[in-house]
């Protein structure tokens, strides 16, 4: 006999407390880019609603932004403006595509094939760390060469932000130990009130119920062709969330309804999100994690989670409100949390038991990371790669150029 069906506030709790897991992470990201933070929000909600109906609503996944393209945004806005980055981050889904029919033409192992460990290891580790110098202007109250907060005021809000945060990550348990970035926002903000650097003019003018304003993207082809390859790290983030997911659900969503079929339905929804001024969304870890701690498989929640955030889209004070966390509380979590992507792409190369003392890995972790990290560009006329995007290219075509090592000769 079939288990009862959760009730529907049963459903509905579940829902919120996976939006209140991933909402730090999702509204992060359009705080350091300058994108609207009521417009990730829509956009996590819509994204996880397009996902689902293309994956049949069978995979519980929740999509919010994506980290991977944190840097590539700023550059992008600096050199092609706002809504050149929108359209390039909208098509930004063409790798996404290529990807689901690679997966329904040969399967998962062509991707592990193109993108195996060593590949992947140092891509991510160039996300974490081509951010460091972003991390440490904002902890230091710097926008650009102005000092917004001053110096000392800045380090001690963002000490205790990190502080927080880190403590929350060792030492909580349950649920607050998946939001350890809304813990150290928390604290951040508190300190901020008590120093007075904390700007309320927003809130007090903004309403309470509002649209948020839609971008309006245009499609810059050198804008395009530098954001579409930074998409080869969150594709992969995307196949290591469904492989967890199914691990914890005891499910194998690689075969039903298919990797080709989530991939197809995250794609889309970068599309689509893209288009109307989000930032490209991706699967989450801290979802999985919250999934595992509450024991609710049911994708039900998901669409659930997806309906609290396009409402919260919608409250204008809201929006205003996140608006006014002072930079130097966000520099100070960003701090670790660049430092932990890194860390996961080292722990890559690690669990793969990446050899390096292998010339060949050594050659493409070598130039991935140096080529990433020192922002090395390549122009010829209107087509440009840059940081990301072409460490992401160099690995890819490293891996699959460089020859293979002679096996040594066996002694005796």
């Amino acid at each position: 006999m079939s288990a009862a069906p959760d009730p529907v506030w049963r459903t509905a709790l579940s829902g919120a407390q996976i939006l209140f897991v991933a909402f730090g992470a999702t509204v992060l990201v359009p705080l350091l880019t300058g994108l609207n933070p009521s417009l990730a929000l829509l956009g996590a909600g819509v994204g996880t609603l397009i996902f689902q109906l293309v994956t049949k609503r069978q995979v519980p996944i929740y999509l919010g932004s994506s980290f991977a393209f944190i840097a590539p945004i700023i550059y992008s806005v600096q050199t092609w403006g706002m809504p050149a980055t929108l359209g390039a981050l909208a098509s930004a889904s063409f790798f996404y595509y290529v990807a689901a029919a690679l997966v329904k033409w040969r399967g998962v192992g062509l991707i592990h094939h193109l993108l195996p460990p060593v590949v992947i290891g140092p891509v991510v580790m160039v996300i974490g760390l081509g951010l460091a110098q972003v991390a440490v202007s904002m902890a230091s109250g710097k926008a650009g060469d102005q000092q917004v907060v001053p110096y000392e005021t800045a380090i001690a809000v963002a000490a205790l932000s990190l502080l927080a945060t880190m403590l929350t990550a060792i030492r909580a348990k349950g649920l607050l130990k998946l939001v350890p970035i809304l813990v150290g926002v928390a604290v951040g903000y508190a300190v901020s009130l008590m120093l007075g650097i904390v700007d309320f003019n927003k809130v007090i003018n903004a309403p309470w119920i509002a649209a948020p304003s839609l971008g309006t993207p245009e499609f810059n082809v050198a804008a395009i062709l530098f954001m579409i390859p930074v998409a080869i790290a969150p594709i992969v983030e995307h196949v290591g969330g469904v492989l967890a997911i199914g691990s914890v659900s005891g499910k194998d969503y690689t075969k039903d309804p298919g990797l080709h079929r989530t991939l197809l339905g995250d794609g889309l929804a970068v599309n689509i999100v893209g288009m109307f001024g989000g930032p490209p969304v991706t699967t989450y870890g801290e979802v999985t994690g919250a999934v595992m701690l509450t024991k609710n498989y049911n994708p039900v929640v998901m669409t659930w989670a997806a309906g609290f955030a396009i409402l919260m889209a919608f409250v204008g004070k809201f929006g205003a409100l996140l608006q006014t966390i002072p930079m130097p509380v966000m520099g100070g979590i960003m701090v670790l949390l660049f430092g932990s992507i890194a860390g996961i792409g080292l722990k890559t190369l690690m669990d793969a038991r990446v050899n390096l003392s292998s010339a060949r890995n050594l050659c493409i972790v070598s130039v991935t990371l140096v080529t990433g990290i020192g922002g090395l560009g390549v122009h010829i006329g209107s087509f440009s790669l840059q940081g990301i995007s072409l460490c992401g290219v160099l690995a890819v075509a490293l891996n699959l150029l460089l020859p293979a090592e002679p096996r040594p000769l066996s002694e005796g």
